[in-house]
């Protein structure tokens, strides 16, 4: 928040609380019961101009949150019902009784106008007007918006990388992924459930964070039932890219011409980079599938074959690379031990 904003709205809250004071010291005049109350009017009147500015201050980060064109929807709802309040208040018009007009009309005021203003913000969204799409929320299309999908946001290197700066917003979670990490969080698996917690709390992470934008979006397609295809067409509607570290979803997606950001992809690509003949100094973990191999890894865990060695478990050796394999699911370097290689070199 700026020093502008925050000035704003400490003078939004004094001007509100002295207004309330100076209505309490008139409103006597008017009430003359309440001149009983003394000092205590004023108070009172200080304390409801100062809530006001609080109510005041509260819708402002709704109406923040609101995609422009359904703020135009429940306006024009709320004035519609309000209209059709007032009409069918000229019923009771001919009553005697001013309390049963007074209550009657406050009753359809309220009825007519929240049914308007919700009715007007859900409604607008089936309006699909040539240029309709500059009022969706935060001009999503013209900005270059991400969408992320539930897997990458379960794996946690998205909040990393949008903390280093290196990303820029907005991020879109739909409500779709949202109800389907909802959907892992509450499963009876433990490893499900686990995953599901984890993957809230990467968003809530990412949501309080200053660095990169997230924004949450009702939009929905109800005749599709699987995510990854609600997500394509999504992006298509929005303009936007995938964020994912799904293989399949990737494939799919770039073969219907939507831009995906693999996060895997990005990993591999900053991998430290080796060359054949390099030497490296390695434990051997495991034995390979081929016979005698024997499997090590680098520190950013990078999967290193070391041929002839699956005698040596647990023990330190060095490596030389013969040759590296690079593949979507990651990289694989292949080696044979130090003197093996000299050995060869000699003959």
């Amino acid at each position: 928040m700026s020093i502008a904003q925050t000035i704003l709205r400490l003078l939004l809250v004094v001007v509100c609380s002295v207004s309330g004071y100076i209505l309490a010291l008139y409103l006597p005049s008017y009430l003359p019961s309440l001149q009983t109350w003394g000092i205590w009017i004023k108070l009172v009147g200080a304390l409801t101009g100062f809530i006001f500015a609080l109510l005041a201050l509260s819708i402002e980060k709704i109406i923040k949150k609101a995609p422009l064109k359904v703020i135009l929807g429940g306006t024009f709802g709320l004035v519609l019902g309000l209209v059709i309040a007032q009409l069918l208040g000229y019923i009771f018009s001919g009553l005697q009784s001013p309390g049963i007009r007074i209550s009657a009309s406050v009753i359809l005021s309220c009825t007519f106008g929240y049914i308007g203003l919700v009715l007007g913000g859900k409604k607008i969204e089936e309006i699909k007007w040539p240029g309709w799409s500059l009022f969706t929320k935060g001009s999503l299309k013209r900005s270059g918006g991400k969408i992320l999908d539930t897997s990458v946001i379960i794996d946690g290197r998205i909040a990393d990388i949008c903390e280093t700066d290196f990303l820029e917003g907005p991020l879109v979670v739909p409500q779709f992924v949202l109800q389907e990490l909802q959907h892992i969080a509450d499963s009876a698996d433990n490893l499900k459930r686990a995953r599901g917690r984890r993957g809230l709390d990467i968003l809530n992470r990412m949501q309080k964070g200053e660095t990169v934008e997230v924004k949450v979006v009702d939009e929905d397609y109800p005749e599709i039932k699987e995510v990854d295809t609600k997500l394509i067409a999504l992006a298509r509607e929005m303009h936007a890219k995938i964020i994912t570290n799904d293989f399949n979803l990737n494939k799919v997606a770039q073969l219907q011409g939507v831009p995906v950001l693999n996060i895997n992809q990005l990993a591999n690509a900053l991998k430290p980079m080796v060359l054949p003949g390099e030497v490296l100094i390695l434990q051997i973990m495991r034995e390979g599938k081929e016979q005698g191999q024997g499997v090590a890894y680098l520190d950013d865990g990078t999967m290193v074959v070391v041929e002839n060695a699956s005698r040596l478990l647990g023990q330190e050796v060095e490596a030389s690379v013969t040759s590296i394999l690079q593949t979507t699911a990651g990289r694989m370097i292949f080696t044979t031990l130090k003197e093996e290689a000299g050995q060869r070199r000699h003959y």
